[in-house]
């Protein structure tokens, strides 16, 4: 542990401690005797440290510079001697063992603190002339050099902070940050919120050693798609059924692509040829996935293999598809149950032609009438969306499962309405899709031929 950060009461950083901090503070430069002597702290650590008696004390929890000195020497040459090192007396912390007139010495100065080591008596009268000359008097169970390392340890850490604290956001690209801190030797990095809360640490070594993280892509195998980072971690295998995004990759890896209605209907496959049976619950997610995803085998998408895995996957799962349908699409609105902002996001796959970026959502609703009373909330949460993301247009695509039909709500710019041709709703930025259903199958290549007309990809 070469460093540790150092927070506010509310989790805020305030800088950072380091094992090279603290070595210099117990091992100061030679040619800088008083600072080896100079510790920031109060009377009452002091007393903690060293679980000292208290036989009189004042000021205990004043935070001072003090300086701290073992009076070991004669006492004819103690008192010349402190002057001569511009030891102010008031700040003196003075350590001795059973040395009377060391003691006495001591008082007569006015020192801050007298310090008798080995828990060895001290008179009546000296007890009773540091009350008098205010001068905090302790025993210390310890010899006079241990005594004194342990009054060093009592410092208070506020002066060995370093408050300039390299900080990153947990967003930051793993191949941003190594650039960054390429030529900085800070001991530790900071990773923080937007209000600067301390979230986690790293370090250089932390950062520059390989990964060992690896990532297996399911639904997708565009990086656009996948999690952040996705493109820094080894990626060994891809199950989809959607058109190929052409990820690069180290070395060879599993990949299996095929045109069926949904990523379900293959991990269900893979479990029907290895002879496996899913349990229960997972034989019922799998069913949901391809009834959801083939509108219950009504989509251009569906294909042969649905209709078995859904006849094979009923037993197991202990309901019916038609059942599981029914629970599935009268769960509830999403329009009606979920923020514009969220409806926007639910469904959203993110697309690349070229240098162009653009987004297609899709929802799934019993008729359109929860569209229609949100329409001006969603639209708006498009346009927000295509604006965050720096997308060249975004397209929400309202399914009615009842009619198999579809509304195609648009955010972009003249060009991009101009393009569509499909009809329009009045003189509204949404159209209406008779037949459309399968975002992947019809709505995809369509938009891909949209482009190439328009002459942008």
């Amino acid at each position: 542990m070469r460093a540790l950060p150092v927070v506010d009461a509310n989790g805020h950083i305030d800088g950072l401690i380091s094992i090279f901090q603290l070595g210099e503070f117990f091992i100061p430069k030679p040619r800088e005797p008083k600072a080896m002597r100079r510790v920031q702290t109060t009377v009452q650590s002091i007393i903690d440290s060293l679980h000292a008696q208290v036989l009189h004390a004042e000021r205990i929890d004043q935070l001072e510079d003090l300086y701290v000195r073992i009076g070991a020497m004669d006492i004819r040459s103690f008192g010349n001697n402190h002057k001569e090192q511009g030891l102010p007396s008031d700040r003196s912390i003075i350590i001795v063992g059973d040395r009377w007139d060391i003691q006495e010495r001591c008082l007569q100065l006015g020192v801050r603190m007298l310090v008798i080591t080995g828990n060895l008596e001290v008179d009546e009268e000296v007890v009773a002339r540091a009350k008098e000359r205010n001068v905090c008097l302790i025993i210390s169970p310890y010899d006079s050099a241990t005594t004194s390392w342990i009054i060093r340890t009592a410092t208070h850490i506020d002066s060995l902070v370093a408050p300039d604290v390299s900080c990153f956001s947990a967003d930051d690209r793993i191949a941003s940050v190594k650039r960054r801190i390429a030529t900085n030797n800070d001991p530790l990095y900071a990773v923080v919120n937007d209000t600067k809360q301390l979230i986690g640490v790293f370090s250089k070594s932390d950062i520059l050693k390989p990964s060992q993280t690896r990532i297996a892509l399911v639904d997708h195998n565009e990086v656009g798609q996948a999690v952040n980072g996705a493109s820094e971690v080894q990626i060994t295998e891809i199950l989809d059924h959607h058109r190929l995004g052409n990820i690069p990759t180290d070395q060879p890896i599993l990949f299996i692509n095929r045109p069926v209605g949904s990523t379900c209907s293959i991990v269900a496959d893979l479990f029907r040829a290895q002879g496996l049976e899913p349990a229960p619950n997972i034989a019922g997610i799998m069913m949901a996935g391809i009834v959801s995803d083939t509108l219950m085998l009504n989509s251009p998408t569906t294909t042969p293999l649905e209709k078995e895995l859904l006849d094979w996957l009923a037993p197991i799962a202990g309901i019916e598809a038609k059942a599981l349908s029914e629970i599935i699409f009268t769960a509830g609105s999403v329009v009606v149950n979920s923020p514009p902002e969220a409806v926007i996001r639910s469904d959203c796959k993110l697309y690349d032609e070229g240098e162009l970026r653009y987004s297609v959502s899709q929802i799934e609703e019993l008729g359109f009438d929860n569209f229609w009373k949100n329409e001006e909330a969603l639209d708006a949460a498009l346009e927000a969306f295509r604006k965050e993301e720096d997308l060249y247009f975004s397209f929400l695509m309202v399914t009615d499962i009842n009619t198999q039909d579809s509304l195609l709500v648009v955010a972009g710019n003249d060009e991009i309405l101009s393009a569509i041709n499909y009809p329009q709703r009045g003189q509204s930025n949404i159209y209406e899709l008779s037949g459309i259903v399968s975002r992947k199958k019809q709505l995809i290549p369509y938009i891909a031929s949209m482009l190439k007309t328009l002459g942008v990809a």
